[in-house]
C-alpha cells in the first residue's frame, strides 16, 4: 500500500505540471476559438528569457544575490511575455480576425516555430540551469503508518502547490472578474462580443500576456527540474492529451485531465509496464486520448457543439 500511495502522489504531483501547461491551451482556445499549438514554444521561450536574465543580470549590475537576480529575470521575462503578446495581436491575430479556424491554427504553428528560432538567436541553444531555491531532497512522510513512509521530492511538492495555487487563481480569475467574462464572451462569438463593446484586440493580448505568464511559470518549474533546453517545449506535447480529455474550453477539465493522465501514466508504468516491457508512460496519454475521441470527442467538461446546416 506504501508504494501504491507513493506512485499515486507522484503521478498527482506530474498531473499538476501537466495540468498547468494545459492551462496555456485552453486560455488561448477561450479567447479566439484555436488550439494554439504556439505554447510549448512560448514555455521554452520564457524558460530561456528567466535563466539568461538570471545569470545575465548579476554580471551587468554588480550584485551576487541570487534572490534579486531570480526575482529581476522573473519581472524582465514577463516583460518579454507581454511583448511578444502585443507582438503576435498586432502582427498576427490582428489580421486574421473573424477567418477560419484552419487558418488561425496554422498561424500559431508559424509562431511557434518563430518563437523556437528568435529564442535560439537571443538565447543561445546550450542547456541552461534555472535555481529558484526549490528544495531537491525527498521527505519520507506518514513513517509512523507505513514502514519506511512514503517518499516524497520536495521539488515535485512544491511544483505541484504553485501550480494548484496558479490553476485556483485562472478560474477565479474567469468566472468572477469582469475581464475573465469578456474572454468567455469572445470566446463564444467574436462577432457578438465586438457588437456590444468588448475590444477583440484588448482581449487578444490579454490572453496572450496571461498565456505568457503561465508559460513562464511552467518553464520555470520544468526548468528547474530538467534544465532549460529547446526539448522543453516537447513537454507542452504532453499536454496535448490533457486538454483532449478534460475539453478544450473549461479550465477545470484541464486540471482534471492533467491529473488523470499523471496518475494513469505511473500507475500502468509501474504495474502493467512490466508485462510489456515497459515504456507505457511514453504512449498512455496519446492512447487514453485517441479513445476519449472516439467516445467523447468534446472532453469530460467541454461543450458538445452541434452545428445543424
Amino acid at each position: 500500500m506504501a508504494f501504491f500511495l507513493e506512485t499515486l502522489i507522484g503521478g498527482l504531483m506530474t498531473g499538476m505540471l501537466y495540468a498547468l501547461v494545459a492551462l496555456g491551451f485552453v486560455l488561448i482556445f477561450k479567447a479566439s476559438g484555436v488550439f494554439n499549438f504556439a505554447q510549448g514554444a512560448m514555455v521554452l521561450f520564457a524558460a530561456l528569457a528567466m535563466a539568461r536574465f538570471s545569470a545575465w543580470f548579476p554580471a551587468w549590475f554588480g550584485f551576487e544575490s541570487q534572490l534579486l537576480a531570480n526575482l529581476l529575470a522573473i519581472v524582465a521575462a514577463m516583460a518579454v511575455m507581454i511583448v511578444v503578446a502585443w507582438a503576435i495581436e498586432r502582427l498576427v491575430l490582428g489580421k486574421l480576425v473573424n477567418q477560419e479556424g484552419v487558418t488561425l491554427l496554422m498561424a500559431t504553428l508559424g509562431i511557434a516555430y518563430f518563437l523556437e528560432g528568435l529564442g535560439q538567436t537571443i538565447f543561445g541553444n546550450d542547456i541552461y540551469p534555472i535555481d529558484v531555491g526549490l528544495p531537491k531532497d525527498p521527505v519520507f512522510l506518514l513513517e509512523s503508518t507505513f514502514e519506511g513512509g512514503i517518499l516524497v521530492n520536495k521539488e515535485d511538492l512544491y511544483a505541484a502547490l504553485i501550480a494548484a495555487a496558479l490553476v485556483a487563481a485562472l478560474s477565479l480569475f474567469f468566472q468572477k472578474t469582469a475581464t475573465g467574462r469578456a474572454l468567455r464572451a469572445v470566446a463564444d462569438d467574436h462577432q457578438a462580443a465586438q457588437s456590444i463593446g468588448i475590444p477583440l484586440n484588448r482581449i487578444w493580448v490579454i490572453v496572450w500576456s496571461v498565456a505568457g505568464f503561465v508559460a513562464l511559470v511552467a518553464g520555470i518549474i520544468w526548468g528547474s527540474k530538467l534544465g532549460v533546453q529547446f526539448s522543453l517545449s516537447l513537454v507542452a506535447l504532453k499536454a496535448l492529451p490533457v486538454v483532449i480529455l478534460g475539453g478544450l474550453t473549461s479550465v477545470p477539465g484541464a486540471i482534471v485531465g492533467g491529473l488523470l493522465i499523471g496518475v494513469g501514466e505511473k500507475l500502468s508504468e509501474v504495474y502493467v509496464g512490466p508485462m510489456l516491457g515497459g515504456g507505457i508512460e511514453i504512449w498512455f496519454a496519446y492512447v487514453l486520448a485517441l479513445v476519449f475521441l472516439f467516445v467523447r470527442p468534446q472532453g469530460l467538461f467541454g461543450e458538445k457543439i452541434i452545428d445543424r446546416v
